[in-house]
């Protein structure tokens, strides 16, 4: 039985002051019930994606949502956490329920709250997504997790620092057209190659322009069985997820090659019997830039180490064979850890149901995405087709 999305929201990513952990989950929770055309009494369980690790005070959030209205009380609500897939592994706990039978009607929230410590204490929360015990005290925090990373590729395929500097511009590029983009900026390829004062090396060969952002936000969307879907004004199927998850320490792992996206990736298109050139679109986890790059061999645009041909033959472009990030990826739409995942759910539903506004790719009927935890550690993929 396929799970189908039939109602979402996504807040404007970024530094919300206003908002408590409490208020967003609350309007998100009452925006997708009321864009899914459903009653708040027709829910059977609310998943919550919340990654915290130290960013909130408030570590037991999922009954928050239930302050969305009260025929919400005394349904199951749960929070998912599973590092910066948290979003994704609480959609994919949803449309299990519903496959298992278990539900029929299942509420999603992912939300965080990161903006309001500074700088070093939040990097100190991200580390906690590390291989603590061999990678905590790497300089430069999580950057300077991928900083190894970008040099250990480097070295094995030659330096490629012009290709992340492209994709961090083609991002920039993508979030002026997103409006719930955190930075709608638009910087040069010039100025995101060239190490300077407003762009310093930060770990390895990694500019600050090519890592992800801090953010504020929240995500929702609310997954039903198909019989209910075929009631409801909008349905985007979910044709087939995957969930692959690989050793932790990095010293144990080849760390130029994702081979748990890869596996991912192999078995969610076999499942949906796709290859990765029948999307439309796909939104992937550019925590960095070498992030992407890596991902472009893992789903199987190229061989290895040639990731660098998707960029320069324009095939992740808007327009190109197979747009990545139009929403500006994490890299600029912004990577509040929680919402992530539900982001690029909702996102992607929004690309089948024609409400893409200027992000939109014409006819889009198949999306995918991959969501990931960790450094390759848990991999998330869904493949998602328009209904109606």
């Amino acid at each position: 039985m396929n799970a189908c999305m039939i109602g979402w929201y996504h807040s404007k990513f970024g530094k919300l002051a206003d908002e408590t952990l409490e208020t967003l989950m609350v309007k998100a929770a009452q925006e997708a019930i009321k864009d899914a055309g459903i009653e708040a009494k027709d829910i059977d369980d609310i998943y919550v994606g919340h990654f915290n690790s130290g960013f909130s005070r408030q570590d037991f959030a999922s009954s928050l949502t239930l302050g969305a209205h009260p025929d919400l009380r005394f349904k199951r609500a749960t929070r998912i956490e599973n590092a910066c897939a948290t979003g994704s592994a609480a959609m994919h706990a949803a449309v299990n329920a519903i496959r298992g039978r278990n539900a029929r009607v299942v509420l999603v929230v992912g939300v965080e709250k990161m903006t309001h410590l500074g700088a070093e204490e939040a990097g100190n929360n991200l580390l906690h997504a590390s291989y603590v015990a061999e990678e905590a005290d790497i300089k430069g925090g999580f950057a300077g997790v991928f900083g190894r990373i970008a040099d250990l590729y480097f070295q094995k395929y030659g330096d490629r620092s012009d290709t992340l500097a492209k994709i961090a511009a083609k991002s920039h590029t993508n979030a002026m057209l997103n409006p719930r983009a955190q930075m709608q900026k638009e910087l040069s390829y010039e100025f995101c190659r060239t190490p300077s004062e407003k762009n310093p090396l930060v770990a390895g060969p990694l500019r600050r322009t090519d890592c992800s952002l801090i953010s504020d936000g929240v995500a929702a969307a609310v997954l039903v069985d198909g019989e209910i879907a075929l009631g409801a004004r909008k349905a985007v199927a979910i044709r087939s997820i995957a969930q692959v998850n690989d050793y932790m320490p990095m010293s144990k792992r080849d760390m130029t090659h994702l081979e748990g996206a890869e596996i991912a990736w192999k078995k969610a298109l076999g499942d949906a019997r796709l290859n990765i050139f029948d999307l439309d679109a796909v939104e992937t986890h550019d925590c960095f830039t070498i992030a992407e790059l890596m991902e472009y061999e893992a789903m199987g645009l190229t061989k290895p180490g040639e990731g660098f041909k998707a960029v320069e033959e324009g095939w992740v472009f808007k327009g190109g064979k197979l747009p990545v990030n139009l929403s500006g990826g994490l890299k600029a739409k912004g990577h509040p850890i929680g919402a992530t995942g539900v982001s690029m759910h909702v996102l992607q539903a929004m690309q089948l149901a024609n409400e893409a506004g200027d992000m939109q790719v014409k006819d889009a009927e198949l999306a995918g995405l991959f969501n990931m935890g960790g450094a390759g550690v848990a991999n998330y993929v869904s493949i998602l087709q328009a209904v109606k």
